[in-house]
C-alpha cells in the first residue's frame, strides 16, 4: 500500500502518461492515453473514473486535464523517471532503450533522498539523454522546428527526442546506433514526397521515416 500522501503506482503511470501527451502536443483524451500505455479502451475508461474520483484529473468535453494535485504527482514521477534515465546511461553506460524501460520501474520506488542523490551525482542534470526538459530543473528548450521542416543541403542540431518516439518499438535504438542524439550535428541530403528523410549525420548517411522526421526536434 502507498504511504500517506502517496498514490498507487497506476495513478503515478496515468499522470505521467497524461503529462507527457500534453509536453509532446498530443490531444489528451482517452484513446491517446490507451494507446500510449497499450490498454484496452475500458480499463482507460475505468481508470479515468476513479483518477477524477481522486481528484487527480478532470473531464471537459472529452479533454483531460490534470488537477493541482495531479500535476504534481506527475512531475515527480517524470523527474524521477528521467533523472532515472539519466543515471543509467551517464554512470551505468546503459542503452537508451534499456535506460528507459528501466527508468519505467524506477520511478515508481527511487525515494526523495535516493532521486537528490542521484542528481547531485549527475551534476544536476536538465535534461534525461533525448532532450526531454527535467521538472523542476529550471530548464528552458531553445526555439527549435521539426525536422520535417527544412530542406535539402539544410543543416540542423538534434534538440528533443519526444516520448511520443520513445515509446515507439525499435525507434530508440536506431536513434542512437544512427547519432540522431541531442547536441549532434546534421545535415539533410533529400526528402521524399513520402515525408521519408535521408541525412547525414557524423559522416554517415541515413534514411529516417515519417513518423519520426515529424517528430523529432531540432535547432537551425
Amino acid at each position: 500500500m502507498p504511504n500517506p500522501g502517496e498514490h498507487h503506482p497506476a495513478f503515478e503511470e496515468y499522470c505521467e502518461c497524461i503529462f507527457e501527451l500534453r509536453e509532446d502536443d498530443v490531444d489528451v483524451i482517452q484513446a491517446r492515453i490507451a494507446e500510449r500505455l497499450r490498454v484496452s479502451r475500458p480499463s482507460v475508461s475505468e481508470m479515468i473514473k476513479r483518477m477524477a474520483e481522486e481528484s487527480l484529473i478532470e473531464v471537459a468535453a472529452g479533454r483531460i486535464t490534470l488537477t493541482v494535485e495531479g500535476e504534481e504527482l506527475a512531475v515527480r514521477v517524470v523527474r524521477r523517471h528521467r533523472i532515472a534515465e539519466r543515471f543509467m546511461t551517464d554512470v551505468l553506460g546503459l542503452s537508451w532503450s534499456l535506460a528507459h524501460r528501466e527508468a519505467g520501474r524506477w520511478e515508481h520506488v527511487i525515494s526523495h533522498e535516493v532521486e537528490t542523490a542521484m542528481s547531485r551525482v549527475l551534476g544536476e542534470p536538465t535534461t534525461c539523454p533525448h532532450g526531454n526538459p527535467i521538472p523542476g530543473s529550471g530548464y528552458a528548450p531553445p526555439p527549435a522546428v521539426r525536422l520535417n521542416t527544412l530542406g535539402s543541403d539544410q543543416a540542423f542540431t538534434v534538440s528533443r527526442i519526444p516520448e511520443e518516439l520513445e515509446f515507439t518499438p525499435g525507434m530508440l535504438e536506431f536513434l542512437e546506433k544512427s547519432h540522431l542524439v541531442p547536441g549532434s550535428s546534421g545535415t539533410v541530403r533529400s526528402q521524399e514526397t513520402s515525408g521519408e528523410m535521408t541525412v547525414e549525420v557524423d559522416g554517415v548517411t541515413i534514411t529516417v521515416d515519417p513518423f519520426a522526421t515529424i517528430r523529432i526536434l531540432v535547432t537551425i
